[in-house]
């Protein structure tokens, strides 16, 4: 199912104000974000920074390179296609004209109206079943955080300072 999604399609349907993603074999479609969205994606990436630790990383434990992008295609190790409003990753991305083939440390999601079931619901439970190891999800007409991780759900509201597990630290 995932083939499905070829350059071409994307093409046609970023022409058309589409986001397009395959979610365990289901085509799911999105409306291009309205720029409250589009604003919290930048205030948030501005704020995604490496801890600084007192203690120095030996050898072999290279320390987190908080590399963020914004809207890029992932295809997971289930064939799946998301797009995540901010992708972390800790070394840069080699792929630079195709979908990213390696999972994200972390994601962070803005909830747009009339996408919370696909925000809220659906995409939380897909990431952390894929090995993302922090889902932030903002809906930003509340102001509610949703962390969530494989150990559990903690809820914030914004602005929030978060700590993740590879060591970078974002304020949403």
């Amino acid at each position: 199912m995932a083939d499905i999604l070829t350059p071409e399609l994307i093409a046609r349907a970023e022409q058309a104000g589409i986001k397009l993603e395959i979610v365990n074999g289901l085509p799911m479609w999105e409306a291009f974000p309205a720029v409250r969205h589009q604003k919290a994606i930048y205030q948030i990436q501005r704020t995604i920074t490496r801890i600084q630790k007192s203690i120095q990383p030996n050898a072999d434990d290279t320390p987190c390179g908080c590399h963020h992008y914004a809207d890029i295609y992932v295809k997971f190790p289930d064939g799946s296609f998301k797009r995540p409003d901010i992708a972390i990753f800790c070394t840069d991305q080699v792929e630079q004209d195709e979908a990213v083939t390696k999972v994200p440390e972390a994601v962070i999601e803005i909830v747009s109206a009339g996408y919370e079931v696909k925000d809220l619901e659906l995409g939380p439970l897909f990431y952390l079943a894929q090995g993302v190891k922090d889902v932030v999800v903002l809906e930003p007409f509340s102001g509610t955080v949703i962390h969530s991780r494989r150990n559990g759900v903690v809820r914030h509201v914004s602005p929030a300072r978060i700590v993740l597990e590879c060591d970078c630290e974002v304020t949403v």
